[in-house]
């Protein structure tokens, strides 16, 4: 019977993605890619804000009276005119949280931000809760927002942990989104226009990129785009178009680029994903690839005493079986391939599991034959 390696040198063409899966690549060109979809525009970035602040109305679920718990309560009804000692309240219907969200940048006063609500002690759930005005402070610990609204929890807890301590919980229940559920107070200054330039920053920074976008940016405004690095290209704004950087901006975000994709192949052996680019080449190598496979089975057997017998008692006595199966396999050479799309069709063919494909880009790794960055993840 020929061996699974003999069988690969004869297959070709295909394209990996696998895990469960591998598919197959086209030959055909592909598309350019946005520019608005490969950079960031230097100085338009988002700012993180967060809070401390109270959900209430949670029906016996929350925190089990805590004294920091206690005291914001007291603090609470302080403001509201009432003056209760924090020792005489109950945290048991609220929960403490933190609230956290991203303003983006140019974002003016009125408008409305998405935020996550998570417990900070020991509730049980935020299901059906309401999270009181609580202000989101920057990191120069600034006021920009406030948030206030009914929780949505993608997640549910039931039981009492009465008698038998039966309860079922789904998802995460002391976690919640409030969508628009905070309204922006204050404007974060942003300043994306330096000396007439801009600066867009590549989110996946390469040499080959940041090239090829510089040129394509100088096709259509010439002597515009200078590529400073490898994550940097700085672009003049045309004598004219000083009054009108957003129109330009728009423009020069609408060109096309081809993005280079380094040769890389990433191995998740947790979820047995594989994923490999398309420039990925394998030098000459010779391969073998054969499994152990060990078995114990045991069984259980009861002995019993005659009938009548005196004295005799009834055991269960116990045997296993270990039985060892290596099939033999032998060393294939493969010849160089221009890209890893034929072994992997070859192997989404044959059928082998992905632990074993992983098994086998390692092993070329190291022998130096995969020309490929590899990640273990």
């Amino acid at each position: 019977m020929r061996t699974f390696f003999q069988r690969l040198a004869e297959w070709s063409s295909g394209c990996l993605v696998a895990g469960a899966f591998l598919a197959t690549a086209t030959a055909t060109a592909s598309p350019g890619v946005r520019v608005r979809d490969l950079v960031m525009v230097a100085g338009a970035r988002d700012n993180q804000l967060v809070g401390y602040g109270l959900v209430v109305g949670l029906a016996g679920d929350g925190d089990k009276d805590p004294q920091y718990a206690k005291q914001t309560l007291a603090n609470l009804l302080q403001r509201f005119g009432v003056t209760v000692p924090a020792s005489a309240l109950s945290s048991k219907n609220l929960a403490v949280v933190m609230v956290t969200a991203d303003i983006p940048a140019f974002f003016k006063p009125g408008a409305r931000l998405d935020i996550q609500v998570s417990s900070l002690s020991d509730a049980k759930s935020l299901q059906g809760g309401v999270l009181l005005q609580t202000p989101l402070f920057g990191a120069d610990n600034q006021v920009y927002a406030v948030g206030q609204g009914p929780l949505s929890v993608g997640g549910f807890s039931s039981g009492s942990g009465g008698a038998g301590g039966a309860s079922v919980t789904k998802n995460h229940p002391t976690v919640g989104n409030i969508i628009n559920g905070a309204l922006v107070e204050r404007e974060i200054p942003a300043t994306i226009v330096s000396n007439n330039s801009l600066e867009l920053l590549l989110r996946d920074p390469g040499y080959t990129t940041a090239a090829r976008m510089a040129a394509a940016i100088n096709e259509k405004f010439p002597d515009s785009a200078q590529a400073v690095d490898a994550t940097s290209i700085k672009v003049r704004v045309p004598v004219g178009a000083e009054n009108q950087v957003v129109d330009f901006l728009a423009r020069v975000e609408s060109i096309e680029v081809h993005p280079d994709t380094p040769a890389r192949v990433i191995i998740n052996e947790r979820t047995g994903t594989i994923v490999a680019t398309a420039h990925t080449q394998i030098s000459n190598c010779a391969i073998s690839h054969g499994n152990l496979v060990v078995s114990i089975t045991s069984s259980s057997d009861v002995s019993q005493p005659n009938a009548f017998s005196k004295g005799g008692e009834t055991t269960t006595t116990s045997q296993s079986q270990t039985s060892v199966e290596e099939p033999k396999s032998k060393m294939i050479a493969l010849p160089e391939l221009p890209t890893v799309e034929r072994v992997a069709t070859a192997l989404n063919t044959l059928g082998v599991s992905p632990r074993d494909m992983m098994a086998i880009f390692q092993a070329m790794k190291q022998a130096g034959a995969l020309q490929a960055e590899l990640l273990i993840r």
